[in-house]
């Protein structure tokens, strides 16, 4: 693997089992990411955005193929090991924020940290929240906040363990436009601080557009 590359997939295919048979989800993708590159990947719902992303986090195991994250084949790890990779390389931002009920914003972003055994993890939670503009709300729960806080946590538990890779799937999409292009202007500036490789599934074009390069997918297929 080039020193530059951070991510390969090589003639990846997802198949899963539906009620009337095996459904073609991702079909023969070959796709090469550099480190530090912004990446945003569009098409019509169904097309196996999603898939494709849970595929390269080791969440979906692919049916064919290979995938190389860091120079790791992440598709001949087992379930521990794969969630040790995640937990030290990749950052997930998702559309419904994932946080947990019961914990505050500190306690969210602090947990990841707490499994990984950093002794730091409070004083680091409490840095990413202040980077986020969130230095206010340590102790409020994800009721208690509004859409863009919460994707404001989502952003600052992803990236206060350092990830090597953040993969973020339609981070905008359960937020009004202003909210949205606050958030992106965040993520993007994150990005550029930390050096972080970006894969964006959006919907926005616009959005889209602020990347390096755009991949589009439709039918499982990179167009």
């Amino acid at each position: 693997m080039e020193p530059s590359m951070m991510i390969a997939l090589e003639h990846v295919s997802l198949s899963l089992k539906g009620p009337h048979g095996q459904v073609h989800i991702l079909d023969d993708i070959s796709l090469k990411v550099n480190r530090g590159e912004r990446v945003s990947i569009m098409g019509p719902s169904g097309s196996g955005k999603t898939s494709l992303l849970m595929c390269m986090a080791g969440l979906e195991r692919v049916s064919a193929g290979a995938i190389r994250i860091d120079g790791t084949e992440v598709h001949t790890l087992g379930e521990d090991a794969m969630a040790a990779f995640r937990r030290d390389t990749i950052g997930i931002v998702f559309q419904n924020f994932h946080l947990i009920p019961t914990m505050t914003a500190l306690e969210n972003v602090a947990v990841p940290m707490e499994f990984a055994r950093r002794s730091d993890a409070a004083q680091a939670a409490k840095a990413a929240l202040d980077a986020v503009g969130l230095s206010h709300r340590l102790n409020h729960f994800p009721s208690q906040l509004s859409g863009g806080e919460q994707q404001r946590v989502a952003l600052a538990r992803a990236f206060a363990m350092k990830p090597k890779i953040l993969l973020a799937d339609e981070p905008t999409g359960n937020l009004d436009q202003e909210t949205g292009k606050q958030i992106v202007a965040l993520m993007l500036e994150m990005h550029r601080n930390s050096g972080t490789t970006l894969l964006l599934i959006t919907h926005d074009k616009s959005l889209a557009e602020q990347c390096d390069r755009l991949v589009t997918i439709r039918d499982g297929k990179i167009q």
